[in-house]
């Protein structure tokens, strides 16, 4: 709703949707978020906002409370997160890709208040929500547009706004909890890594569960009176088609994204003229990916970070990206970075060490969890897991994993998770998952396998086992974290404790595949 008076100063207290609403005051008929045929202007978009706290108020949503969604790229969702900012809620979007099983767990966890579903989506969350005793209200496009009375803002950069989970390497996923403040240093951190102006067009294909797909372009594009177009599901032939009649200046594409816009047949023909440039992260960055754009004088940036650090922790600007090739680039403006050797202290040139991140936009804590929280935090420094090195100059580059985390087409997968799924199974001896490289989706996780008996090891057999194993996951987790084959070993190899070593599983993998093609995953998901 409109502000009183004339030349108020926005209070620094204010919520996130104040900004947005300091744009409507500023730049009523700018577009601020485009969908499918309909442009809704800053001055629509604001109100639209305002009617949805009245709406959630109306529902009992007040400071602290959870409101969850589950639909694919919609205004909604961009609604309904800055409404909680409104009232001091905490806005928790949900990952349509999972499995009714993994969503019900999240929902037992996090014990939101209401869940919000696309039509689309609906029988699926009434399932689930039945299961959870969570209220489920279906989302029609325009019922939280209706106008309503303005309810009183409640909302500070103190209060947590976004509760966003994230794969744990425990099995179950954790909710990284970023406050408003976190959220406002982070889009400080997208307008360096961008120089992004009131005058910038972002198209946003990245889903917007995810906190790259919500945080890197979107929200501070919103939050700095710039225009959004949301792509309701990532498609190559209709990017190409927005990026030449919509003409945005900014997008960010995962890798495997980037290699399916390259391949398509139109890519060498499309206006892309456009483009300041695209951005990428969330998985190492292969050179021959990025380098169809730069001969097309496109430059590619990439982003790091991680759903806990909002996720802009250091950046590369596209007009550094050309000369510092394999490089994620330095600390973002409200960030600080620390690469961790072994002995605990900081990392010469060129040593290998953790990476950990302090600064405003890192998270408050795990959601109900004290001891990840601890775990996870030292003195305000966030340790990313991620092992790097900086050059003579500062630029940092990204070498290893700490944990086990598979990144497949963007999407993280722990091992521990589908091991969990294995556990109780009499079909094979032992086993244990690991990440193989993928053409299309960088990696791809695999069992790896020792045979139950030893009359097993015919090829029927063998097969007829590793389907069953592979039905195991059906219906339990997500398409994308399903394995998508069986490999089999005499033996695994384990460290006196017993725990498996999967380096040296990795390499045995990589042996076969240069030598025998033996272990390949041609299976598409």
């Amino acid at each position: 709703m409109p502000e009183s008076g004339y030349g108020r100063p926005l209070a620094a207290g204010a919520d996130l949707a104040a900004r947005v609403e300091r744009w409507a005051n500023h730049r009523p008929e700018a577009v601020a978020v485009s969908f499918e045929g309909a442009e809704h202007s800053y001055r629509s978009f604001a109100d639209q906002i305002a009617a949805t706290a009245g709406w959630l108020a109306d529902a009992g949503i007040g400071e602290g409370d959870r409101v969850a969604w589950l639909g694919p790229n919609r205004p909604a969702a961009l609604r309904l997160v800055l409404a909680c900012s409104w009232l001091g809620a905490i806005y928790l979007p949900l990952n349509s890709r999972l499995a009714p099983p993994e969503h019900r767990w999240i929902l037992d966890h996090a014990m939101p208040s209401l869940l919000a579903t696309d039509a689309a989506f609906a029988s699926h969350a009434a399932s689930i929500g039945a299961a959870c005793e969570t209220r489920v209200v279906p989302d029609e496009p325009d019922c939280f547009s209706a106008p309503g009375t303005a309810r009183p803002r409640r909302g500070t950069p103190a209060h947590p706004v976004l509760l966003a989970y994230t794969s744990g390497t425990t099995g179950h996923p954790k909710g990284a909890l970023l406050d408003q403040a976190a959220m406002s240093a982070n889009a400080v951190n997208s307008t360096h890594a961008h120089d992004l102006t009131s005058q910038d067009r972002v198209l946003t294909t990245i889903p917007l569960f995810h906190v790259g797909g919500l945080n890197i372009q979107t929200l501070p594009a919103l939050l700095g009176g710039a225009a959004v177009r949301l792509q309701r599901a990532f498609d190559a032939g209709q990017f190409l088609d927005d990026v030449e009649t919509w003409q945005p200046t900014w997008t960010v594409l995962v890798p495997a994204a980037l290699a399916a816009v390259s391949a398509h047949p139109r890519f060498a023909g499309a206006d892309l003229s456009s483009l300041h440039g695209i951005m990428t992260g969330s998985s190492p960055v292969p050179a021959a990916v990025t380098q169809p754009y730069f001969d097309r004088g496109l430059p590619v940036g990439q982003i790091y970070g991680s759903t806990e650090t909002a996720p802009i922790a250091v950046h590369l600007r596209c007009d550094e990206a050309a000369g510092h090739p394999g490089s994620c680039g330095k600390p973002s403006t409200m960030c600080e970075v620390r690469i961790v050797g072994d002995a605990g202290t900081d990392a010469a040139a060129g040593e290998h060490g953790e990476l950990w991140v302090r600064g405003p936009s890192v998270l408050r804590e795990y959601w109900n969890d004290p001891q990840a929280t601890a775990e996870a935090l030292t003195d305000g420094w966030f340790h990313t897991g991620d092992i790097g090195h900086a050059d003579a100059d500062g630029w940092i580059f990204i070498d290893d994993r700490r944990t086990d985390l598979i990144i497949s087409g963007g999407e993280n997968v722990y091992p521990a998770e589908l091991e969990e799924v294995l556990s109780g199974t009499d079909l094979v001896a032992e086993s244990t998952v690991v990440g193989v490289p993928h053409e299309r989706w960088g990696a791809v996780p695999v069992i790896v396998a020792v045979r139950a008996s030893s009359d097993a090891g015919a090829p029927d057999a063998d097969d007829e086992t590793a389907a069953e194993l592979l039905r195991l996951f059906d219906g339990r987790l997500a398409r994308f974290k399903r394995p998508k084959a069986v490999i089999w070993l005499d033996e695994l190899p384990r460290t006196a404790l017993g725990k498996v070593r999967k380096h040296e599983v990795k390499a045995l993998l990589a042996a076969r595949r240069s030598t025998h093609d033996d272990g390949r995953t041609p299976h598409e998901r």
